[in-house]
């Protein structure tokens, strides 16, 4: 006899709730086919389902994330950067207390203090014909945020080796949910011939139809839901066997979308409206905001994250605001809307030399006018570079392109071979934008503040009034 057994994942979704009433038409869909035809089915999520950058996941610290979730009957989740370190230990502890559904990430410990509740190394169900399936979760291993928040996350290869053994004598079947990106499933699927299927995410790459490590099927659907995945097992019970496996990612972009959920996002959307819009500061006259050039409140909030982390000198890209604060009263919303971007300060160590190079790649347009996406940005452009503490001429070459001279920090000519503490967003200490930050040997990041936290005390102290 065969027996089919059903997945459908969601990964990456990151607050993009335009999508997910059509996300929930369609797992609505499938559940009653299987249901009526009596197969298996189960409802899987790979982390970074919520994004600071929406107010609705702003204003609930993402239990509104895990509430749509509930609401359609997720079985199991696990967790990626987007929910493990843009929030404080005490709400990511808090997050799936609600939670209907498994949460499972095998290579989370606390470094001091017990663990979540609600956390699972791996997770089991049984299938209508008796078939055992076994769901690890494993998640990205970014200890420079987790280890300030008294977490550790295990190398995945290292967790994989403790439990895989395991896990494999109590079930037929091993899902591993990885929120690692692509180059990492591809290691591990080489590596452990165990495991089935890997569900990936983290890079939001997309397989429309999977692929096929050694006996292993790896698959995942891109980002911002777009696409749902499917997973499509068949169990043979004479040879007691997985005789096949097959994965795809369904195009719901163009589906009809739930009624019932567009009702709940939007009672999320007015609760969400009711935490935000409350005045925190009145500002007496408005303040200009502009990529491509120095403005008040740009500055001065240069200014403020190098004295909020004592560095030598700051750098912070102007497009980091996106739009004009206006006169009067602001609310918390406002500076969200303003500053929406999950992005933290921190201070890299780099040598004269390097701070040299930096100023000269940041004055170019190829720079300023990139359209930035991921590392925590959320905005249209980078904007230009705005320098606290940090000085220097520059002249424009037909030829050369910009020529400098002159840089000094704190009012002293700089040193190439003297090292600098300089303040900046963490979203360049990531990828190949600018080598020699994302290179340097020693970074020291500020959780859990956002730089929107530092743009709120900037703005009380330096431009509030009273009414």
């Amino acid at each position: 006899m065969l027996e089919h057994i059903h997945i459908y994942y969601t990964n990456d979704f990151h607050s993009h709730f335009s999508q997910w009433s059509r996300v929930a038409n369609f797992l609505k869909v499938k559940k009653i086919k299987h249901q009526i035809d009596g197969e298996s089915h189960y409802l899987i999520d790979i982390g970074d389902h919520m994004d600071r950058v929406h107010p609705i996941t702003e204003a609930t610290m993402g239990k509104a994330n895990v509430e749509l979730l509930n609401d359609l009957a997720y079985d199991v989740v696990t967790f990626g950067n987007n929910e493990g370190i843009t929030l404080a230990r005490d709400d990511f502890f808090d997050l799936y207390k609600e939670a209907e559904f498994d949460v499972v990430c095998a290579n989370l410990h606390s470094n001091d203090g017990p663990e979540p509740d609600w956390l699972k190394r791996y997770t089991t169900f049984q299938s209508v014909g008796g078939v055992k399936i076994g769901m690890i979760g494993l998640t990205v291993p970014f200890n420079d945020f987790y280890h300030l928040l008294d977490l550790h996350v295990e190398s995945p290869f290292a967790t994989l080796e403790k439990y895989i053994k395991k896990v494999k004598q109590e079930v037929d079947c091993i899902i591993l949910l990885s929120h690692l990106g692509i180059s990492v499933d591809r290691k591990i699927a080489k590596q452990f011939p165990e495991i089935d299927v890997i569900i990936g995410g983290h890079t939001h790459h997309l397989f429309k139809s999977g692929e096929l490590v050694h006996e292993t099927l790896i698959t995942a659907a891109g980002k911002n839901c777009y696409y749902v995945g499917e997973v499509h097992l068949t169990w043979d019970h004479q040879i007691d066997e997985l005789s096949h496996k097959e994965a795809f990612a369904t195009d719901v972009s163009h589906i009809p979308k739930d009624l019932a959920t567009e009702e709940k996002l939007h009672q999320l959307d007015v609760k969400a409206r009711n935490i935000l819009e409350k005045d925190i500061v009145y500002l007496k006259e408005p303040l200009e905001v502009r990529w491509f050039r120095e403005t008040k409140i740009m500055q001065q909030l240069t200014n403020t994250v190098k004295e909020w982390t004592n560095a030598d000198g700051a750098m912070l890209n102007a497009g980091l605001l996106l739009e004009d604060f206006h006169s009067g009263y602001i609310t918390y919303g406002d500076i969200h809307r303003i500053c929406p971007h999950p992005i933290n300060p921190c201070v890299v160590s780099i040598y004269g030399s390097e701070l040299i190079k930096v100023i000269h790649k940041t004055l170019s347009r190829s720079f300023t006018e990139m359209k930035l996406k991921g590392f925590g940005f959320r905005g249209e452009v980078l904007g230009k570079m705005i320098y606290s503490d940090i000085a220097f001429s520059s002249i424009e070459d037909e030829m050369e392109g910009f020529i400098i001279s002159d840089v000094t920090i704190g009012g002293r000519k700089v040193q190439e071979n003297m090292t600098y503490n300089i303040a900046t967003a963490d979203s360049f200490t990531f990828g190949a934008l600018l080598p020699e930050i994302s290179q340097a040997k020693q970074k020291t990041y500020f959780l859990p503040e956002f730089l929107r936290d530092i743009l709120l005390e900037t703005l009380v102290t330096y431009y509030g009034a009273d009414d």
